[in-house]
């Protein structure tokens, strides 16, 4: 049962503040910590592990409640049991009740808006059936010759200095141009929708301008698409028999625009400071031993994208981690604590090659509909920049890197790397440098491994008691899933 003194519904008994003159840090109301003045999350999420279990209490800006959901068991619970919990911030107690102002930070996160991913029922699967469909039809081999000469085209632009900021010069580039070339707005792809895209995501003073310079490139497209429809991403939506109107249309494009850019970003990002920091990591990939989808994987597991997706929250009172979660709570989806439970890694430093059972598209009705995008950007974008440039190095100290965080995710700021200069190559060939190694054959995108794997076992909820120290088996990595276009989800996210 939860205990009392979490009240997270703040309608409970007043909560009380720490003594004046208190050291603590990052304590507000109650003794909850601040979750946004952390310094470590990563570390936080621990201690509320170990004080709490996997559903622990916390605050968001302005004292704001919210529970966090750090059980992978019950983060899959949460988001495959649409009648208990839902994306619809408009049952939110705190909202209701005033607590939360419209000025609020995380704002432009929770408030609700009539997309696929805050809706449910009937709307819900007109919405996602909508967007389902008109992502199915992307032809993948085709995408990824596409997500190769986009690689090549932005290696020319660096490849004659030997230095780069694999951040800013790359990760932060090819996936904004394979993004508007399936949805069917080549065109629009440049520097400024770029640095519009960042800069709506970050938040800052110029959000709004930023991001009412993607919306009217999203609604030049949608008008054309609507006049004469192609066999693009905008094409399908607005020819779907769902009949969506041209401000869904819209809507939903900005959210696979900016959600699919963002986690690639991320993504590519994490990989490639993985293999230029982890020699071991790096040996795998050149020597055969790993696949860069299953590099892709690991750092799924390990690093993804986002750390948390605001928000989920209880329609009835349940209980959910042994807490009493009242109607009207929100709950943060756990994604970088769930994939560290001790319950399934008991061993973080364990492989986790071919084990697709990781938090980081969520799950349920709301499951990311772009996983395979994103999956396909990151693996054949650095499969083709490891080959372009093999001798890449890290042109810092790994302590020296910067990342810029936030309770929803962990963004790397540069990754300067240098290498030896290398000749500009023309975008109509497949990438190459010379002599080819014989081992680099193997590092080739798509390849598997020679060696056959188990479904894995992935804990029911509820879970079986235990204690969160106590050691687990190992878990056990699974068959790779096949590369169907998109009829394998369930039915992602949210929209900023």
């Amino acid at each position: 049962m939860t205990p009392e003194r979490h009240s997270l519904t703040g309608t409970g008994d007043p909560l009380l503040e720490p003594p004046p003159g208190c050291p603590a840090h990052g304590l507000g109301p109650g003794g909850l910590h601040r979750l946004h003045e952390a310094d470590d999350l990563e570390e936080l999420y621990e201690q509320l592990r170990e004080q709490h279990g996997p559903v622990a209490p916390a605050l968001l800006h302005d004292d704001v409640p919210m529970w966090v959901v750090l059980g992978h068991a019950e983060n899959l619970h949460m988001v495959s049991t649409p009648a208990q919990f839902c994306r619809d911030s408009r049952i939110w107690t705190p909202l209701n009740e005033g607590v939360v102002k419209p000025d609020h930070p995380l704002m432009p996160h929770i408030a609700w808006q009539p997309i696929c991913s805050h809706a449910e029922g009937e709307e819900h699967k007109r919405l996602r059936g909508a967007v389902t469909s008109a992502m199915s039809g992307i032809d993948y081999r085709e995408l990824r010759r596409h997500i190769k000469r986009y690689t090549q085209r932005h290696v020319n632009r660096f490849c004659e200095e030997g230095r780069a900021d694999l951040v800013g010069q790359f990760a932060e580039h090819l996936p904004m141009g394979v993004m508007c070339h399936l949805l069917g707005m080549p065109d629009e792809y440049n520097d400024r929708m770029v640095e519009a895209a960042r800069d709506t995501l970050k938040g800052t003073e110029t959000a709004i301008a930023s991001h009412a310079y993607v919306m009217d490139a999203l609604d030049r497209l949608t008008t054309a698409r609507r006049a004469k429809p192609e066999d693009d991403i905008a094409g399908r939506l607005v020819t779907h028999a769902a009949g969506l109107t041209d401000d869904e249309v819209r809507e939903h494009l900005r959210v696979v625009l900016l959600a699919a850019y963002e986690a690639t970003v991320n993504l590519i990002s994490n990989v490639l400071r993985v293999v230029l920091t982890d020699p071991g990591f790096r040996a795998q990939l050149s020597g055969g031993q790993m696949t860069v989808p299953e590099a892709v994987e690991q750092s799924l597991w390990d690093e993804p994208p986002f750390s948390t997706v605001f928000a989920y929250f209880a329609k009835q009172e349940t209980e959910l981690g042994g807490q009493r979660i009242r109607a009207g709570d929100g709950l943060l989806l756990g994604i970088a604590p769930g994939n560290v439970d001790p319950r399934i890694r008991p061993d973080l430093a364990a492989s986790m090659q071919g084990n697709r059972a990781h938090l980081a598209f969520g799950g349920g009705p709301h499951e990311c509909p772009g996983q395979d995008i994103g999956r396909a950007i990151a693996d054949a974008g650095i499969d083709a920049l490891l080959m372009r440039l093999p001798d890449v190095q890290l042109a810092c100290d790994e302590d020296e890197l910067r990342w810029r965080s936030s309770i929803a995710s962990r963004h790397l700021v540069e990754l300067p790397v240098r290498f030896e200069p290398k000749a500009q190559q023309d975008i109509r060939q497949q990438p190459s440098h010379a002599p080819a190694s014989a081992q680099r054959t193997a590092w080739h995108v798509g390849i598997p491994r020679p060696e056959s794997r188990p479904a894995p076992q992935v804990p029911p909820y509820p879970p079986e008691p235990v204690s969160v120290s106590a050691a687990q088996p190992q878990p056990v990595p699974e068959q790779p899933r096949p590369r169907g276009a998109w009829q394998r989800f369930l039915l992602w996210w949210r929209g900023y």
